[in-house]
């Protein structure tokens, strides 16, 4: 019987440790130090001094000038090692398309580049705008996940970054359920729940999310809430903010600019 097996079969709920941030470090630094071949101690992962009570991340969406590529979501399947099959996702974008008559359609950019559409269907001639939205994790200060996660898998990092310890996860799915963004799914590989962490490997080394550094726009914005020199901050001050589903109370940390109302 593995851990899984027997962690299964307990009836009584398992409280999570006390340090999470150090649990979060520790197990990301296991994972990146795995794929290089390393020793998975986070001394040996360049961390160095990292102390992620002097952060506070979120990520901004210029939705204005998304273009719908995609290469982010393909960036984020190879940094991340999400399944290849087309209906995994830790971000995607969406297509917003306005008809004449008031109605809105919503269709999900493919990864499939025989199938990219960017631009809305030929009889659909009475659309009266088009417009493309990314959507990911909200990395919600309150999130909800967390609150239902029976184990303490879910978790929420001091530096502002919701996370899924897979060791503990026994993909009992009930934080897929929990979360109003639709943006967990249960790993076919790992059977254990999977999202968007905001590259978190990456982010404790001083770099930029995948998805963020191949954006060809600069439509995502990634940085430190509590740094006033942060493009994120400067962002939030110079733009109309918005966030999605507001009146949920979770607190989002991604926020978008010139978001239309249509957008839910």
């Amino acid at each position: 019987m593995n851990k899984r097996q027997f962690m299964k079969g307990m009836i009584v709920f398992i409280a999570a440790g006390p340090d999470f941030a150090t649990l979060a470090r520790a197990a990301y630094a296991k994972a990146d130090s795995a794929k290089a071949g390393g020793s998975g101690d986070p001394a040996d992962m360049g961390l160095g001094d990292y102390d992620p009570s002097e952060h506070w991340y979120g990520m901004g969406i210029e939705v204005d000038k998304c273009i719908g590529c995609n290469r982010c979501v393909v960036a984020c399947k190879a940094e991340n090692g999400v399944p290849d099959e087309p209906y995994y996702f830790r971000t995607w974008i969406e297509r917003y398309s306005v008809l004449a008559n008031g109605e809105t359609e919503v269709e999900c950019i493919s990864v499939d580049p025989g199938k990219q559409q960017r631009e809305p269907p030929a009889e659909n001639r009475d659309v009266v705008r088009s417009f493309f939205v990314p959507k990911l994790c909200n990395h919600c200060a309150h999130p909800p996940c967390v609150q239902v996660c029976p184990v303490g898998a879910t978790f929420a990092t001091q530096d502002g970054v919701v996370i899924v310890d897979q060791e503990r996860c026994l993909g009992c799915r009930y934080c897929i359920q929990a979360c109003p963004y639709g943006a967990r799914f249960l790993n076919p590989n790992t059977h254990t729940a999977d999202k968007c962490t905001f590259c978190y490997h990456r982010v404790v080394k001083g770099l930029m999310p995948a998805c963020v550094e191949v954006c060809p726009t600069g439509a995502r914005v990634f940085g430190d809430l509590r740094s006033r020199a942060s493009r994120l901050v400067r962002m939030q001050r110079m733009s109309k903010i918005s966030v999605l589903k507001p009146d949920l109370n979770t607190e989002p940390k991604v926020y978008y600019s010139q978001l239309d109302g249509e957008v839910r």
